[in-house]
């Protein structure tokens, strides 16, 4: 959960100046703008106006040296999602469920510290997303570890943070965050109260060091874990007046059981294991816990007074405990070994992943959100008493994108972590199935994708090498580029091409840009499986797999690096070597490099970057730059075929509405076609590789409410062109956690 948080947290820092605003009838959720998404020093907008944060695409008019100013045709082409059971607009599922309650009528209220599009608690029931706690996103607020409701009241765990040079009502001083309890009504508004805190008044402030990390509500009592101050603390749940506290070391979540006692999770330190422990209402600790759980994630009384503990160890099964005396385990749900179990990584209505929550509801229903590992999303499922699944609620990408399998024509998709299989004949948002999850945590535990600082692991390329499958990784940062081979539907991490020292991993070589080669087909990162690369190079923004797999390095230095593959080893992993590589130094006219796409059937490379004519005068970064050059006969003449001045509005100051800031963020070639994605608005450029002439722009249609979060990874755009001549194409949607996908139906005419 602390990498989880630490990762999410991280996210919030990562972001550059961004407020979108739109009117609507209440304060919503609010995001926050960065000052300087390096080195993440972060302040808040200064204006307290009505709005809501969504990245609204924006039609943007765009000229380049080689582009004429007609209009561009219109073509037939529609929009499509992958990940998420809804397409956006006020339904879509939250990118991550930290913990859940579930009320007798089987309502499930949610809770998360963050969630892109400001849904970081949320309220679902009978399959559908319908409502979410309001005002819990900006504004130095986000959410939390904790949730529970009454009747009357939700309860959210949340963080109020301090806003700088504002003069506001009730905001933390500087440098002080407020680890609070906000009280809300069952539609999801804020429920202020007599001694409130915050700008409505409707928070309690618990803590000023640490996060609250389990609630509880019985009567009229409403039970906190303060894991500050390692105590329990008593509040009334109406007047939230403290009644009493008693200590327990590193509280988590609790359950009260039909006595009216708490069974209270305590958290495992360096020296013991995690524990169980069974406390009065008042604070006298009882006789019974249960000590035989490796990682109890979430705890529940069900409809017969049982207690229901989410173990997300190797397990991965909720289990079933009899506490009317002492407790003994007399039942497990789900599938023994979860998503592992069978075909490890196949995706399975009792094979669950990554338990963050369970509870029932009082029909016995089971209730359990899955969140996988490293960074994966939400997989909401609702069972009945005897293990039938009723529904399944899906939010699976969160700074991520897809690429199609070449080997099978696009009928296999991958994203960072999840498989699909896709039917084309299908409608909207329907075409894809969740088929498998490639993260085996417990198999692997040295996978990049479990180690995702800085959101190392998000764009994939997938390529075939001797018809083998294989993923390529690269982040945020492109700080690596990550080889896999498969086992069934689990990625093995196989190689790794790190640019430049990291903190993981730690037995990495001290300095220098490194090769990690899995020798010996562990999967395991041993300090003899490193070759060096050379000096770091912390220009390298373009990474490229072309079809023979070959990898290819494009530096903002201007230096092309090209590491030939020398086939498969014995375990099936790409061979690639400093010894058969080379380097290339950088080709007219370019100043620096930011991007390379190279196609040897033809012996045609693709390269953008900057130019003295065009250079590089914004403080975006990670960007394509403002040209791309075709160059014919690369191995023997390189050729200049065509120079094409990309999109490049740059601001100090991006204001997205007034349609002041364009920068293009990704970039990919499939066929005849070229298409390049703007950072913020999200829109695609699309252009005839055979002429450099635009010939389309593709906005998100009305399947996705017409809106698209940001595009904020280097390869937050692939493409492909199927056999039957449909291009895919695969953009990052960095609000409300899925991926879109554009559909056009009909190869486009010169």
């Amino acid at each position: 959960m602390k990498n989880r948080f630490l990762l999410l947290v991280n996210k919030l820092w990562q972001k550059q100046r961004l407020f979108i605003q739109k009117l609507k009838n209440s304060l919503d959720y609010f995001k926050p703008i960065v000052l300087d998404r390096q080195h993440r020093r972060m302040s808040f907008l200064a204006l307290a106006i009505a709005g809501v944060i969504i990245s609204t695409v924006t039609a943007m008019s765009v000229t380049a040296l080689s582009v004429t100013s007609n209009p561009l045709p219109n073509i037939s082409y529609k929009t499509s999602w992958i990940g998420n059971t809804f397409g956006g607009g006020s339904k879509w599922v939250q990118n991550q469920i930290s913990v859940m309650y579930v009320a007798s009528d089987g309502t499930v209220y949610t809770n998360s510290v963050w969630d892109e599009a400001g849904r970081e608690a949320g309220i679902y029931k009978d399959g559908d997303a319908i409502a979410k706690a309001s005002n819990l996103h900006g504004w130095g607020r986000t959410g939390g570890e904790a949730v529970t409701a009454n009747s009357k009241y939700i309860y959210i765990a949340m963080t109020q943070g301090a806003i700088d040079r504002m003069i506001l009502q009730d905001y933390p001083p500087s440098q002080t965050n407020w680890y609070c309890v906000r009280r809300y009504n069952l539609s999801g508004e804020p429920a202020p109260f007599a001694g409130g805190r915050g700008y409505d008044k409707s928070m309690l402030i618990v803590s000023t060091s640490s996060q609250v990390t389990g609630l509880a509500n019985v009567g009229s009592e409403l039970y906190v874990s303060d894991s500050g101050t390692n105590r329990i603390r008593v509040y009334h749940s109406e007047t939230l007046a403290q009644l009493r506290s008693w200590q327990v070391d590193r509280p988590k979540q609790i359950a009260v059981d039909p006595q009216s006692n708490l069974w209270i999770i305590q958290e495992k330190d360096a020296s013991n294991p995690p524990k169980i422990l069974h406390y009065s209402k008042t604070g006298t600790l009882l006789s019974q816990k249960i000590t035989d759980v490796v990682e109890p994630t979430a705890i529940a009384i069900d409809n017969q007074g049982r207690l229901l503990v989410a173990e997300n160890g190797p397990r991965q099964q909720v289990l079933i405990y009899d506490i009317s005396a002492t407790p003994k385990l007399i039942g497990t749900f789900g599938t023994p070994g979860g998503i592992y179990a069978g075909t490890r990584g196949e995706v399975g209505e009792l094979k669950l992943n990554g338990l963050t929550g369970v509870g029932t509801d009082k029909a016995g229903n089971i209730y359990v959100s899955n969140d996988g590992f490293g960074g994966s999303g939400t997989d909401l499922r609702k069972f009945s008493p005897i293990g039938k699944m009723q529904w399944q609620l899906l939010g699976l990408q969160f700074v991520d994108n897809a690429d199609a399998d070449p080997g099978t024509d696009g009928l296999d998709v991958f994203t960072k972590h999840e498989h699909f299989m896709m039917d084309y004949s299908k409608s909207n948002g329907q075409e894809w199935t969740y088929k498998g999850y490639t993260v085996d945590k417990f198999r692997y535990p040295d996978d990049p994708r479990l180690h995702n600082q800085n959101h190392s692991a998000a764009s994939v390329f997938v390529r075939r090498i001797k018809d083998r499958r294989f993923l390529y990784l690269t982040g945020m940062f492109a700080n690596q580029l990550t080889v896999y081979r498969f086992d069934g539907e689990i990625a093995v991490p196989s190689a790794i091409f790190a640019r430049a020292h990291s903190t993981w991993p730690t037995n990495q070589p001290g300095k220098g840009s490194w090769l990690w080669h899995d020798k010996n087909g562990d999967g395991s990162i041993q300090s003899n499986e490193y070759e060096s690369l050379g000096a770091e190079d912390d220009g390298i923004w373009g990474w490229e797999v072309d079809s023979n797999g070959d990898v290819w390095q494009a530096s903002e230095s201007g230096a092309i690096g090209h590491y030939p593959v020398q086939g498969l080893d014995s375990y099936g992993t790409p061979i690639y070597n400093a010894a058969t590589s080379e380097k290339i130094q950088i080709p007219a006219p370019f100043k620096s490099l930011a991007r390379i796409k190279y196609f040897p059937e033809t012996d045609t490379m693709y390269l953008t970057g900057y130019t003295n004519e065009r250079p590089h005068i914004g403080k975006e970064w990670g960007s394509v730059g403002t040209e791309i050059l075709r160059y014919d006969n690369w191995s023997k003449s390189r050729n200049i075929r065509w120079r094409l001045a990309l999109p490049y509005q740059p601001s100090d100051n991006p204001d997205p509405s007034a349609k002041s800031f364009i920068v293009i963020k990704a970039i990919d070639i499939a066929g005849d076609r070229i298409f390049a994605t703007s950072l913020l608005q999200a829109e695609v450029y699309v252009y005839d590789t055979a002429t450099g002439n635009a010939i389309a722009q593709l906005k998100p249609g009305i399947e996705v409410a017409s809106e698209s979060g940001w595009v904020d990874i280097p390869y937050g755009l692939r493409a492909y062109q199927r056999s039957n001549g449909e291009y895919l194409v695969f953009v990052e949607e960095d609000a409300k956690a899925k991926v879109i996908m554009y559909r056009l139906e009909k190869p486009m005419l010169h």
